[in-house]
């Protein structure tokens, strides 16, 4: 096994992941966003979890809602924030996070992630890039790498004991999913220690 200088490596990263209204980036938006950042070695450093409003609530799919119950009166109770607002409250973490180190962007499914990231930022008139690495991580590659091939990870969190996120749809997170993510990812980096 190579040799890595985790304790010396100063870049840190943004375990995320999203609920949206659906599977179309673009045409059906994001809804929460969890965020994790960590050191290399997974230690969580902060995290934030934000509710987003969506402009057009009613592309809400079925498929969607039965994932993280999504309901716009709901979300307007809890103090759900605007895209601009959330674009805002997401840059002001990282700066305060993570200053001017190198951070990388990683998820579970990363391009869907990293494409709703994109419409968001974008619909706000910024670039999620000022804040992230060009290059993404992804946790099913890093397994598929060890051999575990089956993109859920059922066997290897439960090998490793690894607590899954809720799967009951108003319990089901972005925060949820970024710590069930990072979870993994520090028992994988484990493995290497």
């Amino acid at each position: 096994m190579p040799a890595f200088d985790l304790e010396n490596d100063e870049r840190m990263l943004a375990h995320i992941d999203v609920e949206t209204t659906g599977l179309v980036p673009g045409y059906h938006e994001m809804i929460d966003i969890g965020l994790v950042i960590t050191d290399v070695k997974g230690n969580k450093i902060d995290s934030l979890f934000l509710l987003i409003k969506p402009v057009h609530p009613e592309r809400l799919q079925p498929g969607a809602y039965a994932v993280n119950a999504f309901d716009p009166e709901k979300w307007e109770e809890r103090g759900a924030y605007s895209i601009d607002m959330a674009v805002d409250s997401i840059l002001s973490f990282h700066e305060r996070v993570c200053g001017d180190r190198q951070v990388l962007m990683i998820a579970y499914n990363s391009h869907f992630d990293a494409a709703f990231l994109d419409h968001l930022f974008r619909h706000a008139g910024r670039s999620w890039r000022e804040m992230y690495h060009y290059y993404i991580l992804d946790i099913p590659s890093m397994l598929w790498g060890m051999g575990y091939t089956d993109p859920q990870a059922d066997e290897f969190m439960e090998y490793y004991q690894i607590k899954d996120e809720p799967h009951i749809a108003e319990d089901h997170t972005g925060i949820t999913g970024a710590m069930v993510n990072v979870r993994i990812y520090k028992a994988i980096m484990d493995l290497y220690r």
